[in-house]
């Protein structure tokens, strides 16, 4: 047996030391014979590559009725922040546009809008209550504008703002269109959202948009900003049931006229 010189154990004797202090200290580097893996206890989906986890997440996205989305979009030149719950049938939620908020409902085919009195009072067209005209462009005066006012109108389907907002509602329509990456697919590291452990996926390094996806349970999308810079939306409440139907007849007015443009 090789006696052991004394220079050769202070040496082991201080790297020892070095490395409890660093253990009891701050972070351990280089004492460990390995990292620790990051999909430890996970889902597994971080070990996929992009387009697999891209597919997945769609794939998740789908197997659920429900979800909350909320955030803003850029759409042809406008932002509109969302704040919408939705599922197969329809979603409610609100809308803002500018100075302009408004609450949007769809039940089925059928698309509602309610909002006060001074979004009402920048129609363009006919009042609808009794057809009162204000002085411009034929927009509703005050008090045609506070009948609408806090009350559920009926879009028409073949008014403009139907086509424009319908798609702000729409669960399959909304998703398929968002969750859509452009360019070539990588992964970007691990990631945190709300305090639930991501893996995120880019699009040309970015600037075909970025999405975060859930590590844990299902790989459902936590946060997408788009490419372009068209928007930055969060998900959540993923599964999680709210009651959707159609306003009462009371609380229900149609308008006859255009709605407004936002």
């Amino acid at each position: 047996m090789t006696p052991i010189s004394p220079g050769r154990s202070r040496t082991a004797t201080l790297a020892s030391a070095v490395c409890v202090l660093l253990v009891t200290g701050t972070a351990l580097t280089g004492c460990s014979s390995e990292e620790e893996d990051p999909n430890k206890g996970t889902n597994g989906v971080g070990k996929l590559s992009a387009a697999e986890i891209q597919n997945r997440t769609r794939t998740a996205a789908k197997s659920v009725d429900t979800v909350r989305l909320h955030g803003n979009v850029v759409t042809s030149g406008r932002t509109y922040t969302l704040d919408m719950r939705l599922k197969p049938e329809g979603g409610i939620g609100s809308v803002t546009a500018g100075e302009q908020t408004f609450r949007l409902l769809k039940v089925d085919d059928e698309l509602f809008l309610k909002a006060d009195a001074k979004f009402w009072g920048q129609a363009d067209g006919g009042a609808g209550e009794g057809d009162a005209k204000g002085e411009g462009e034929g927009a509703p005066d005050a008090a045609a504008a506070g009948k609408l006012a806090e009350k559920y109108v009926k879009v028409p389907e073949g008014d403009p703002s139907y086509k424009k907002f319908i798609g702000f509602a729409d669960k399959d329509v909304l998703l398929d269109s968002l969750l859509t990456l452009h360019g070539t697919l990588a992964t970007d590291g691990h990631h945190e959202q709300d305090g639930v452990r991501s893996i995120r996926v880019t699009g040309d390094q970015g600037s075909g948009g970025t999405l975060d996806v859930s590590l844990e349970g299902k790989p459902y999308p936590l946060r997408l900003v788009r490419a372009g810079k068209a928007g930055t939306l969060t998900f959540s409440a993923w599964g999680t049931d709210f009651a959707l139907e159609k306003p009462a007849k009371d609380e229900t007015l149609d308008y006859e006229g255009q709605l407004p443009t936002s």
